[in-house]
């Protein structure tokens, strides 16, 4: 199987690891949310400007819904990331299936991102019963996430700067929001809840609705591909 773009590691269902893939049943999904370096990548092989650049920013909830000026993939917050490994944000819908599709996959779909995120497939693992259905990504308890909960992340974390959890995944649980393939007319689906968010919005039950076409600093993507066997 080719993948197109950057190099990246792959692993079995024995483990996972930051910038890998891992296998889970009859589908292979990232280990870690798509990179700002990843991104750029993508766009500079195939000329994408994205809709926050076009528009002059993306969107920060403030007194609703509000455009930060310059805000971008490249600049989440305004000014120059601290790392290429942060979350690629303020990507639409269609960015992030183009982005997968480049790198011959596709979104997950809510199915596929649920299994992933909550049962653990692992035959063994440290802290983690195979075949166990957990409440959160972490695990039982929402110890470890990226969520407005505390913890040493005032926004969003550089991918695998928090614990692995089900499955040996980073950050199915908090970080940024995760574009889902499943859509319902203009609507999109997202999961795994934010920075910005509690942990209440991590459970398999909190995923959320937004429009295909929004943008917005707390959502980015992971991407899921066909099994190699």
């Amino acid at each position: 199987m080719l993948f197109i773009g950057l190099t990246v590691g792959f692993a079995s269902a024995a483990g996972a690891e930051v910038g890998g893939r891992l296998a889970i049943g009859d589908f292979v999904i990232d280990a870690s949310e798509v990179t700002i370096g990843q991104f750029r990548e993508f766009a500079e092989a195939t000329g994408l400007k994205t809709a926050a650049e076009k528009s002059g920013g993306g969107f920060e909830w403030g007194s609703g819904w509000e455009r930060r000026a310059g805000w971008t993939v490249y600049r989440p917050f305004g000014v120059e990331p601290a790392s290429l490994d942060e979350p690629a944000v303020h990507v639409s819908w269609d960015e992030a299936s183009a982005f997968c599709r480049w790198r011959n996959g596709r979104l997950p779909t809510a199915q596929e991102w649920r299994r992933a995120a909550y049962t653990e497939t692992r035959a063994s693992s440290a802290g983690f019963e195979a075949g166990r259905v957990y409440r959160f990504p972490s695990g039982e308890t929402a110890d470890g996430m990226n969520t407005r909960d505390g913890d040493p992340w005032p926004r969003h974390a550089s991918v695998g700067s928090t614990p692995p959890g089900v499955n040996g995944l980073y950050d199915m649980g908090g970080n940024v929001w995760e574009w889902i393939a499943d859509r319902r007319g203009e609507e999109a689906l997202t999961a795994g809840g934010s920075w910005w968010y509690g942990s209440e919005q991590t459970t398999a039950d909190a995923m959320q609705w937004k429009r295909f076409d929004f943008y917005a600093v707390y959502v980015g993507f992971r991407c899921a591909y066909p099994s190699p066997s």
